[in-house]
């Protein structure tokens, strides 16, 4: 029987949101887990126009509700919970058409016990795109929930193309500035060959990477460390953002883009009997 443990194999992990699950999953097949939280997400510092939408959302509502991010979905209630309106805004939300580009605002929606009434046929924008082009918007009031550094330009002319009022918010920063050293240090093993295998779980984790190594004059070593050390990503908008940057993809789940079917993926290629 072929052992698939992952012993021996040191995998690094740059996540935040779901760091802890994702090395805890690793970790009970043998790996030894390099954490490195790239990109953390947090509270908005000034809430002014988070509160303007939130409350407009509760008074008045609006007739389509568009879900980016599951983080996203989580801080819109955290943000009503502060304003003493999460009663109000979850029934908002339970009146208005909700819409997501993918699976982790599903997830997050049903924890809040909604589903969604549209699920984009590719979790990108382009997906998204295509499904709104195919719903009647005329005259509706669509809320959008985008993340930051979103550039929102073609979305905002689709919507308003379709006749819609379009309202986004952004209802949290990323903190990726804090822990250079850390990346640095991660970088550094990779061009080292210490590293067998980096796991990348979304698209910012990519652009924190080689934005760190350029800030600190680690481009060639992060280019070496790319060369030295499989990559992993969690599915095809992450792998596109990978290849992009220039780095080959060796491993993604053929579909089930979450946690558990890249962890099967990764013990399937980089398992103790693997090459």
């Amino acid at each position: 029987m072929p052992d698939l443990t992952l012993r021996d194999r040191r995998i690094a992990v740059p996540e935040s949101r779901e760091l802890d699950l994702f090395s805890q999953m690793l970790e009970r097949l043998g790996a030894s887990v390099l954490r490195c939280p790239m990109v953390r997400v947090r509270p908005l510092d000034e809430t002014a126009d988070l509160d303007r939408w939130l409350r407009a959302l509760a008074q008045s509502g609006h007739d389509v509700l568009v879900f980016y991010t599951g983080v996203g979905a989580a801080h819109l209630v955290a943000g009503a919970e502060r304003l003493g309106l999460k009663d109000e805004v979850l029934a908002a939300f339970s009146r208005a058409k909700r819409i997501s580009r993918g699976p982790k605002p599903v997830a997050a929606l049903r924890k809040l016990g909604l589903g969604v009434d549209a699920l984009a046929g590719q979790p990108t924008t382009e997906g998204l795109l295509s499904l709104l082009a195919s719903m009647p918007l005329e005259g509706l009031r669509v809320g959008v929930q985008l993340y930051p550094g979103f550039e929102d330009h073609a979305l905002r002319q689709a919507i308003l193309d379709g006749g819609a009022q379009y309202d986004p918010i952004v209802p949290y920063a990323y903190a990726s500035d804090e822990q250079d050293g850390q990346v640095a240090a991660l970088i550094r093993e990779m061009a080292a060959g210490q590293v067998d295998l980096i796991a990348f779980t979304s698209t910012p984790q990519v652009g924190r990477l080689t934005d760190v190594a350029a800030r600190m004059g680690l481009s060639q070593a992060l280019e070496q460390g790319f060369q030295n050390t499989r990559v992993a990503a969690i599915g095809p908008v992450t792998a596109q953002a990978l290849i992009e940057a220039g780095v080959k993809v060796d491993i993604q789940p053929a579909a089930n883009f979450h946690l558990k079917p890249l962890v099967l993926e990764i013990v399937r290629r980089l398992g103790a009997s693997g090459a």
